[in-house]
Order: C-alpha cells, then sequence, then structure tokens
C-alpha cells in the first residue's frame, strides 16, 4: 500500500534575548518596570487595521452638484435626486 516516511523534527534555533541587563545591582522591581513598559507599547505584532471611513469625512460630500439651466431649473434644484 502506501509507506510512510518518519518526519524529523528539528529543534528551534535559539533566539537572541529581547532584553539583556547590563547593571548588575538592578532589582527585579526595576527589571520588571521596564519589561511592563516596553509591553505597554506594543512592539511586536501587526499593526493595528485601519477604521473605515466615515462617509460623513468623504470629500466627495463637499463637492456641489452642478447648478441647472434651463426652463423650470429653479424647481428641478428643490427636487430629491
Amino acid at each position: 500500500m502506501t509507506e510512510e516516511t518518519p518526519v524529523e523534527e528539528t529543534a528551534p534555533e535559539p533566539q537572541q534575548p529581547l532584553l539583556r541587563v547590563i547593571t548588575p545591582d538592578a532589582t527585579p522591581e526595576q527589571v520588571a518596570a521596564v519589561v511592563a513598559v516596553f509591553a505597554a507599547m506594543g512592539g511586536g505584532g501587526a499593526p493595528a487595521p485601519e477604521k473605515p471611513r466615515s462617509e460623513w469625512a468623504s470629500p466627495a460630500r463637499r463637492m456641489r452638484t452642478p447648478i441647472a439651466h434651463g426652463r423650470g431649473a429653479w424647481r428641478a434644484s428643490a427636487l430629491s435626486r
């Protein structure tokens, strides 16, 4: 029938540390405060998606419709389109 080949699992490569404390007299509270600040900045992950633009903010809303010319134009200007 079908022959199965063993799949080799590779170990993930070791990553460089994201933060390295070079001051030997830093307390765990100080290190935790720095880590909390970096975590709050949100440096990792995908950027936030753009919000959909409101129709009220559309530049097309600022454009006027052309003024009708000719006979009955004043009447047509008040009619809805």
